[in-house]
């Protein structure tokens, strides 16, 4: 990416450009990695970034799925990330920390294989359209939980997410929507799914879905403003009579849809609610809304 200057790379701060892994690296070969994507904003105090000790804590959960070990404390990836951001001097942008398993080992079984870590920084605007965007149900399912872990963050995973997103885009469409294995709606390829019904939020319940932090934050609001969240299977036939639909996620932050499969949930339009969740997440995460200030770590330049 252009404009990174410094990489946190196993302990130390380098160089981007010095940032080397070998050509036989594990997770290269056979997705054994895992990571995190991280937001942080500018804000009146400095550079903040938002929640990080709540992905540093799901970084750590989805190694130990893969019983990939993490030489550092939570806080160290903590420090480190903070540090990160303030090398780079930057305002606000995205940050991504990726642990693997690096040379020393070939073949399916990892133990061997050197675990490595690293963390990057860069400025990165809006993931996806700022207006009510088209999605795609895609050909793809979400994949089965039988078959990998489907609530940690591992970078294999996500072959699933680009096969989806680039059949969506290929067909004109901004995002796609994937359904899982009963032919539920599950998520988006990097983004977690709600419709509104009736003044309530309705999103799919945790089994073959991220948990996202994004999710939970809407949760935690949705609460505040006395807006019920019910976590349920959601049909295919449902989300098409929705009062209205939005995304979440740390990239994707919160975006309403306004299409699906070409067929226009209500009026095409943001809704009330998506709207009201939208404005008061972007104050938690500029520093405008002090209940939250404990969500934001400031970055002191």
């Amino acid at each position: 990416m252009d404009g990174i200057k410094k990489i946190w790379l196993d302990g130390k701060m380098i160089d981007a450009a010095d940032a080397k892994f070998d050509a036989l690296s594990h997770a290269l070969h056979y997705g054994s990695g895992v990571f995190e994507g991280v937001r942080f904003y500018e804000t009146a105090d400095g550079p903040a970034i938002f929640r990080l000790e709540d992905h540093t804590k799901r970084l750590f959960y989805s190694a130990s799925t893969i019983d990939l070990p993490i030489s550092f404390s939570e806080k160290e990836i903590n420090d480190a990330t903070v540090e990160t951001v303030a090398e780079n001097k930057l305002s606000s942008g995205y940050i991504r920390p990726l642990a693997f398993f690096g040379e020393g080992k070939m073949g399916l079984r990892p133990a061997g294989a050197r675990p490595r870590i690293f963390i990057a920084a860069w400025a990165w605007g809006k993931y996806l359209p700022d207006r009510p965007i088209s999605v795609k149900i895609s050909k793809f399912i979400r994949i089965h939980p039988k078959s990998l872990i489907a609530d940690a963050k591992v970078t294999g995973h996500y072959v699933n997410s680009t096969l989806a997103a680039s059949e969506a885009e290929s067909l004109g469409y901004d995002e796609a929507l994937l359904l899982d294995f009963a032919g539920n709606v599950a998520e988006g390829p990097g983004e977690n799914f709600f419709l509104v019904k009736n003044g309530e939020l309705h999103t799919p319940k945790k089994g073959t879905i991220l948990m996202g932090i994004t999710r939970d934050t809407i949760f935690q609001l949705a609460k505040d403003l006395g807006i019920k969240v019910v976590e349920r299977d959601l049909s295919r036939d449902e989300i098409f009579d929705a009062d209205e639909c939005f995304f979440t996620g740390t990239a994707a932050e919160v975006t309403p849809i306004g299409k699906i499969d070409d067929r226009e949930i209500a009026d095409g339009k943001t809704g009330k609610i998506t709207e009201c969740l939208k404005k008061r997440y972007f104050e938690i995460v500029t520093g405008k809304n002090q209940k939250y200030q404990k969500w934001l770590t400031v970055v002191k330049k």
